[in-house]
C-alpha cells in the first residue's frame, strides 16, 4: 500500500516531483526520465508508471528553462521507441506460453490481454500509434503486437509515428500551457484530467461491449 501511495503521489504531483530531481540531479534528469519512459513502456508488468503526466511537465519545466526543450523531446522519443520495441520482442518470445499461475501470469491475466486484443483486432496496426495516448493499454498493446507475430517492420512504423506524436503533444501541451496561472494552480487536477481523458477511449469501447452483450 505505501508502494501505491507514493505512486500515486508522485504521478499527481509530478511537477513538483521532477522540479526535485532536476535541483538534486541536474543533467541527470534526462536519464532518470529515459528509465521511467522506457520501463513504462518496455516492461509490460510496470504499466502504471507516469508517462502523459511526465511529458506534461517535463514541457511546464522546459518552458522556464529547468529543462532543455529539444533534448527532452529527443530522450522522450529514444525511450518510447526502444520501450515499444522492447515489449514487442517480449510478446514474439514469451506471449503465448506464460503459465497462468505465474506472477507474470497474473499481472498480464487474460482479461487485461484480451482488452487490449479485441483493441488491436478492432483497429490493427493504427492501434499501435492510438494506444500511445492511453494508459496502461498502451504498455499492453506493443506485446500483443509482438504475441501476435506482426511484422516487425510493419510494427517500427506504427511505433515511431506513434512515439513522435505522443512526445509532441506532450511535451509542447506542457510548454504552451504548463505554466498559465490557473494550471500551474491546479495541477494535480489538470495532471487527474488528462489521466481521465486519456483512459477516456478504453472505456467508452468497454461500456459499448457491455451493452452489445
Amino acid at each position: 500500500m505505501d508502494l501505491i501511495r507514493s505512486l500515486f503521489d508522485f504521478i499527481m504531483h509530478i511537477d513538483v516531483h521532477l522540479r526535485d530531481i532536476v535541483t538534486q540531479y541536474h543533467g541527470w534528469v534526462y536519464g532518470i526520465v529515459f528509465l521511467i519512459v522506457f520501463i513504462e513502456t518496455g516492461v509490460v508488468i510496470m504499466p502504471f508508471l507516469p508517462g502523459d503526466s511526465l511529458l506534461f511537465a517535463s514541457g511546464a519545466l522546459a518552458s522556464l528553462g529547468a529543462l532543455n526543450l529539444w533534448i527532452s523531446v529527443a530522450v522522450f522519443f529514444v525511450a518510447a521507441v526502444l520501450g515499444d520495441s522492447l515489449n514487442y520482442e517480449i510478446g514474439h518470445k514469451i506471449g503465448k506460453s506464460i503459465p497462468e499461475n505465474s506472477f507474470l501470469g497474473r499481472v498480464i491475466n487474460k482479461e487485461r490481454m484480451q482488452k487490449a486484443q479485441d483493441f488491436f483486432d478492432r483497429h490493427g496496426g493504427k492501434t499501435i500509434v492510438i494506444a500511445r495516448f492511453m494508459p496502461v493499454i498502451r504498455t499492453f498493446i506493443p506485446f500483443i503486437a509482438g504475441a501476435s507475430k506482426m511484422r516487425y517492420r510493419h510494427f517500427i512504423v506504427y511505433n515511431i509515428t506513434g512515439a513522435l506524436l505522443w512526445v509532441l503533444i506532450g511535451v509542447f501541451s506542457g510548454y504552451f500551457f504548463g505554466n498559465i496561472p490557473f494550471v500551474k494552480n491546479n495541477f494535480s487536477t489538470v495532471i487527474l484530467a488528462i489521466i481521465v481523458l486519456s483512459l477516456l477511449p478504453a472505456i467508452i469501447g468497454m461500456l459499448r461491449t457491455s451493452f452489445k452483450k
